[in-house]
């Protein structure tokens, strides 16, 4: 079996750590396994040491971006003439841009053969992964109808599966937006090497004595790309909120807010903080590739963003046993779980595994980041039980054999047409 793997950029984020370890993990005698990634553009972080570390080396494509440009049908021929040396069984693609250019070359990969006159196109799978989405929250009204259009389009002529990694993505992309039939979408959660936060107890110091955080200072990170979609703006104001209301309180020690990650508006982000009166309460860390030695740092992790998929922030914070609390917007609400009580008279929610509070409110932020902060009882529960939630369900084994038995089940000959067999006669039952 050979898998071409495409997506659009290796920056710092939770999709290309998910591709290179898709890529290095079904590397195998009987696999063969390639990642093809486009360029990185300006003012983002680069996250090539991180496939060179794991051992997978890249394909590049530098004509394939993030944004549209005439460039893209380059890259759509350049992807059809590497399907056309490789044969791949499987190309996967991976956000947005490189689904698009990724099933645009695979249908004239597929179909631009003498067989099709004999009613054989070229035997290969076509498999998307939606990570998030962008039919909300990213582009204006006519941009997302357009990618939306495009979106339907690509799901009926050239996509094999559709790829969601929580049931609340499922519901959103098929229900919500109609993207793709019932049965293409499989639903299959993110995965990651617990091994690496392994013994968390045992590291963090370092990081809060290069912010002397004091033993008895609480700590609030945000992890994530200083961009749009993840409004760090709502972050700031809701601290200054915070502060504003709660800090007179004695309940609670000295609180430290830190924002780890870079991207294009930093400068406009610490001038925010700045103006805000937060000079001195927030740290802008930067970028950070050691994720097991800055989490357990952190008494509370928070995340602020308009629209997700499901945030790998939040699932390696839970790695930590670290408590959350995030915006309920797409996978989130499945990592946070079910409310732990009844009718909440608060403008947040205390749920399972953290707090959830609307989009966009910075006073409900606020009041949630107090409900957790006054509680330590209350941190250490939802830490714990979001630890055990992600030893149980996010494991990088249990995405690598999720993928191999998806991929198995489209290359058996019959898949397909037992599929069409089986939706055909459900839809019969049902009239």
């Amino acid at each position: 079996m050979k898998i071409i793997r495409i997506i659009a950029r290796l920056n710092v984020g939770g999709p290309a750590k998910h591709v290179v370890w898709l890529t290095a993990g079904l590397q195998s005698p009987d696999c063969e396994s390639l990642l093809v990634a486009g360029t990185v553009p300006p003012g983002e972080a680069n996250m090539e040491y991180f496939a060179s570390e794991i051992g997978v080396t890249p394909i590049f494509v530098a004509e394939m971006s993030r944004e549209i440009s005439a460039k893209d049908l380059l890259t759509i021929w350049k992807l059809y003439r590497l399907f056309l040396r490789e044969h791949p069984d499987i190309v996967h693609t991976h956000t947005a841009k490189a689904g698009t250019v990724g099933r645009v070359a695979g249908l004239l990969y597929r179909w631009s053969t003498a067989a099709v006159l004999l009613g054989r196109p070229r035997p290969c799978r076509f498999v998307h992964t939606y990570h998030g989405h962008i039919f909300h929250s990213y582009y204006g009204s006519f941009k997302t109808r357009l990618f939306l259009l495009i979106e339907k389009v690509l799901a009926r002529l050239g996509t094999d599966r559709i790829i969601v990694v929580s049931e609340q993505q499922r519901r959103e992309i098929h229900e919500t937006f109609g993207v793709g039939s019932p049965g293409q979408l499989s639903v299959i959660p993110l995965g990651l090497d617990t091994r690496v936060f392994a013994n968390w107890q045992e590291r963090g110091t370092a990081f809060r004595e290069q912010f002397a955080a004091g033993a008895d200072d609480i700590l609030v990170g945000i992890v994530g790309r200083l961009t749009e979609i993840k409004n760090h703006e709502l972050f700031l104001r809701a601290i200054a909120f915070f502060q504003e209301n709660w800090t007179k309180r004695q309940h609670f020690g000295r609180v430290r807010f830190v924002v780890v990650g870079d991207g294009v508006l930093r400068k406009g982000l610490e001038s925010q903080a700045q103006s805000l009166g937060l000079a001195n309460d927030v740290v802008f860390a930067g970028n950070r590739s050691d994720p097991e030695n800055f989490y357990p740092a952190l008494d509370l992790v928070a995340l602020t963003s308009r629209n997700e998929g499901t945030p790998l922030t939040l699932i390696e914070a839970m790695a930590n046993a670290r408590p959350v609390i995030a915006t309920a917007v797409g996978g989130v609400v499945d990592l946070l779980g079910e409310a732990i009580s009844g009718a909440q008279p608060e403008p947040y929610v205390v749920c399972q595994r953290g707090i959830s509070v609307p989009p966009n409110d910075p006073r409900a932020f606020a009041a949630g980041l107090a409900r957790i902060i006054e509680d330590p009882a209350l941190r250490h529960e939802i830490g714990e039980r979001g630890l055990q939630f992600v030893e149980r369900n996010y494991s990088k084994e249990r995405l690598l054999h999720d993928l191999r038995a998806l991929y198995r089940e489209l290359l058996q000959p019959q898949s397909v047409a037992v599929k069409e067999r089986s939706s055909k006669q459900s839809l019969e039952s049902r009239v």
